[in-house]
């Protein structure tokens, strides 16, 4: 099972690149398999002020240079942000730029106030990201697709040159609703769930995806399942955003993760700091002893 870990694009005040660009490094140092970032544009809660962070694609390309063999992706990108099309060449041009370690995470999104802040439709998220993924996933698989939608043209559209690798990065795609998982199950290489921490609260969700799976005729061990844990150690000054979180037995609860069939676990590590990420590769390092 391979273990991953999230750098900070979304803090008041931001953290500025130079610290993402060293978490990123001391991720990859530590042992650790992948470098992820989160996609939003801003947070707007009530009774709190606006929370901003980097773009998140700009950030990514930069990391892309920045560390040598950690694998990459969003957890998750938010479709309506980026033209689909467009967005596969992007996705192309990175997995070229790192050498083949992308991993293209894709989602709906989910926080309205962003959308609307910059002027993003909200309305159909899951249709427009049924046909996001009807372009994407082709361009990146065949580099052809022909496709006409209510949402989203490609007309006779080509991605070239090609990347890397012949069928392109993985598919990652997110989402708990139904309709989300039927086209998660149909086109998705790999599925993520979050935010959990104890392997116990992801058993009802990875249940379901199987069962959609077999529902939709789809040998459920050709998905690769991923989660996401949050963890958090109130000692080093960790708080989590997240409703549970991890902060002790650890290594066990990625032996649990292991045992349900986990391929790639991604955690959410506060504080921001090596401290906090050392301890970490700690209890990884006695997980794969």
């Amino acid at each position: 099972m391979k273990v991953g870990a999230a750098v900070p694009l979304s803090y008041q005040p931001p953290v500025r690149y130079s610290a993402i660009r060293e978490f990123a490094q001391l991720i990859e140092a530590r042992g650790l398999d992948s470098v992820w970032v989160f996609d939003h544009l801003l947070f707007r809660r009530p009774q709190q002020p606006t929370a901003g962070g980097w773009e998140a694609w700009t950030v990514l390309s930069a990391l892309a240079e920045a560390t040598q063999r950690v694998e990459l992706g969003m957890l998750v990108a938010a479709a309506p942000f980026r033209n689909p099309a467009v967005f596969a060449k992007m996705l192309a041009t990175l997995d070229e730029v790192s050498n083949g370690r992308m991993i293209a995470g894709l989602g709906a999104g989910w926080h309205q106030p962003e959308f609307d802040a910059f002027g993003i439709p909200f309305d159909h998220r899951v249709s427009r990201f049924e046909e996001a993924v009807q372009i994407i996933k082709p361009l990146l698989r065949d580099g052809h697709v022909d496709f006409t939608g209510r949402f989203y043209q490609a007309p006779n559209c080509e991605l070239l040159p090609a990347g890397p690798r012949p069928a392109g990065p993985p598919l990652l795609l997110a989402g708990v609703q139904p309709r989300m998982l039927d086209i998660i199950a149909r086109h998705a290489d790999m599925w993520n769930t979050a935010w959990h921490a104890e392997p116990a609260s992801a058993r009802e969700r990875l249940d379901s995806m199987r069962e959609v799976c077999e529902r939709n005729g789809r040998d459920p061990a050709t998905l690769d399942l991923t989660v996401g844990v949050a963890i958090a150690y109130p000692d080093l000054g960790g708080k989590s955003n997240f409703p549970a979180s991890l902060s002790e037995g650890v290594a066990d609860a990625l032996h649990g993760y292991a045992d349900m069939g986990i391929k790639h676990v991604i955690v959410d590590v506060k504080p921001f700091t090596e401290a906090a990420i050392d301890r970490f590769a700690e209890a990884v390092d006695q997980f794969r002893a």
